[in-house]
């Protein structure tokens, strides 16, 4: 279209040139003439509408919009007076919003090093979504908005895993997490074929998980030792828990309750087949199995208690928690940096846990 415009301004300032050494009466004549030859090309026309390109329609707003209505009026033109002035207004109008538009629209773009922190740890760890790489960012120091977090893995074109969402139950348990725990058996297999069970127990506050042993043959004699050996951490720690949440399985013998009701807790039995209602240890067991359980092969039960002591450092001391605003159990978040130097030369170092598992990320000393 400007190559358009500025070929008819050429061509019309030479054809102006060309009229200043005529009289008025042969500027008269030939203006009389181009009135006659636009009535015969209007008969000829009919219904049809003459078309106008964009440059054709800017031309002449242009070069008509000075001229007072009435004038406009007295002229043969192709289209009505209201016509050009409607589209001179429309040319000013678009010149005004190009000139207001702003040089670079929306909020503003997020430094590249972040960005590629973040393509990092989504390429280094494939099952984390984009809330998980948020927390991460938060335990660096590095506080940005989850939606940037989400922005940014859309334009590479990486899916950010869902949001997951709280259920009425765990709603419930948040106002009475300080006095809750919650714990369950679950079991794996090594690779000669062992069933193994282990037994764990989960702060609903602090979401700290304590694992309480893992064997073959889950006798009643170790059950009660497990929780014995409860009940003096907890002791030791100087946590006082008033309840823990557990199934109807039957491995749990009598005095398995007997030593925490000697401690001060209560235990308190879910429905039958009700796992909604020990959710919390229920999603620990699943971000178990996801994060470690499916990634490796576990030799014999002392290979399973080493990863199993192992995650539990993990989860207690480094990884963020989305149900306790992204802190960490047993370490809170760090202040946030803000310091522009440091956020602009980012070095982050990665530390390995069972060989490269589990990724953990600090900044470099």
């Amino acid at each position: 279209m400007l190559l358009r415009l500025a070929y008819l301004g050429v061509t019309n300032a030479f054809a102006l040139l060309r009229l200043l050494p005529m009289s008025d009466r042969d500027k008269d004549t030939e203006i009389l003439a181009l009135r006659h030859q636009i009535t015969i090309l209007e008969r000829q026309l009919g219904d049809a509408r003459t078309r106008f390109s964009s440059a054709d329609r800017a031309f002449l707003a242009a070069l008509l919009h000075r001229l007072p209505t009435a004038t406009l009026h007295q002229l043969r033109l192709l289209v009505r007076p209201e016509t050009v002035l409607r589209r001179h207004r429309d040319l000013i109008a678009r010149r005004h919003a190009a000139r207001s538009r702003p040089r670079r629209p929306g909020r503003p773009w997020t430094i590249r090093s972040i960005r590629l922190l973040v393509l990092r740890l989504t390429r280094e760890n494939p099952a984390w979504g984009y809330r998980l790489i948020h927390g991460e960012l938060l335990v660096l120091g590095i506080e940005i908005a989850a939606s940037t977090v989400w922005q940014i893995l859309q334009d590479a074109g990486i899916d950010p895993a869902p949001e997951r969402t709280t259920t009425l139950w765990s709603v419930l348990l948040r106002s009475q997490a300080d006095a809750l725990m919650a714990g369950d058996f679950f079991e794996t297999t090594t690779l000669n074929g062992t069933r193994l069970y282990v037994l764990a127990v989960i702060e609903h506050a602090s979401r700290r998980i304590r694992i309480l042993g893992a064997t073959a043959h889950p006798t009643a004699s170790w059950v009660t030792q497990a929780a014995r050996n409860l009940a003096m951490n907890l002791e030791d720690a100087g946590r006082h828990a008033r309840f823990l949440i557990r199934d109807r399985n039957g491995k749990y013998p009598a005095l398995f309750d007997a030593v925490l009701a000697d401690a001060g807790i209560q235990i308190v039995v879910s429905g039958v087949q009700i796992p909604r209602m020990n959710a919390i240890m229920e999603r620990w067991i699943r971000s178990y199995r996801r994060e470690l359980l499916d990634r490796t092969l576990i030799w014999n039960q002392q290979h399973l208690l080493h990863a199993l002591h192992e995650y539990e450092r993990f989860y207690n001391t480094h990884r963020p928690h989305q149900g306790i605003d992204n802190a960490r159990p047993l370490q809170p978040l760090p202040q946030p940096v803000t310091d522009q130097a440091t956020l602009t030369r980012l070095d982050i170092r990665r530390r390995q846990r069972l060989g490269g598992i589990l990724n953990e990320y600090h900044h470099a000393a």
